[in-house]
C-alpha cells in the first residue's frame, strides 16, 4: 500500500468512496457528493491524499480550512474515508496518520472533526491519532429531518507552538 497526493484525476475514484460513506449514513450531513470543482474549492490545497493498494485508491484523506479569517488559518477540519472493503484494515488510521504529518508541515496547530457518536472506528482512530473529544454537538445538525449529534474532537500539534 502507498500513500501519495490526491489529484484531479483521482476525483471519480475518490467519490465513489465518498458516495460509500454518505450511503452508510454515518460519515457526514452530505445527501450527495459534490463536482470536482466544488470540492477542490472548498479544500486546502494541501494535504490531500490517497491511499492505493495494487495501483487501486481504497481511502482518502484531505483537509477544510475552518474558517477564511486570518486568525483560525492555521485550523482545519478533518475528512477520512475508507471504502468499506477495506475497513478494519489500518486505512484510516495510516491515512489520518499522514495527514497529521503533512498538516503539521503546512504550519496547521489544529485539527478538528465532527464525528457521528455511532461512529464508533473513526471515533477510534482519531484517539490512536492523539484527537480528543471536547464534547458532544447535541442536535447540531437535521440528516434526513433527523436531528443528529456530533463529537468534537480535536488535535493540537506538539511540533507548532
Amino acid at each position: 500500500m502507498e500513500i501519495r497526493k490526491l489529484l484531479a484525476e483521482d476525483w471519480q475514484l475518490v467519490e465513489l468512496i465518498y458516495k460509500k460513506g454518505i450511503q452508510t449514513g454515518n460519515a457526514t450531513f452530505q445527501n450527495s457528493t459534490p463536482s470536482w470543482d466544488d470540492w477542490n474549492q472548498s479544500h486546502l490545497a494541501s494535504c490531500r491524499i490517497v491511499m492505493e493498494d495494487d495501483g487501486k485508491i481504497i481511502g482518502w484523506a484531505a483537509l477544510t480550512p475552518v474558517s477564511s479569517r486570518c486568525v483560525y488559518a492555521g485550523v482545519a477540519e478533518v475528512s477520512v474515508y475508507v471504502d468499506p472493503e477495506h475497513s478494519g484494515k489500518g486505512v484510516g488510521l495510516e491515512l489520518l496518520n499522514e495527514l497529521v504529518k503533512q498538516s503539521e508541515t503546512e504550519g496547521i496547530w489544529t485539527l478538528q472533526a465532527g464525528i457521528f457518536p455511532e461512529n464508533i472506528a473513526s471515533l477510534r482512530i482519531h484517539e490512536k491519532a492523539g484527537f480528543r473529544i471536547l464534547g458532544i454537538r447535541e442536535k447540531i445538525g437535521k440528516q434526513n429531518g433527523i436531528w443528529r449529534d456530533t463529537a468534537l474532537l480535536e488535535r493540537r500539534s506538539t511540533l507548532i507552538v
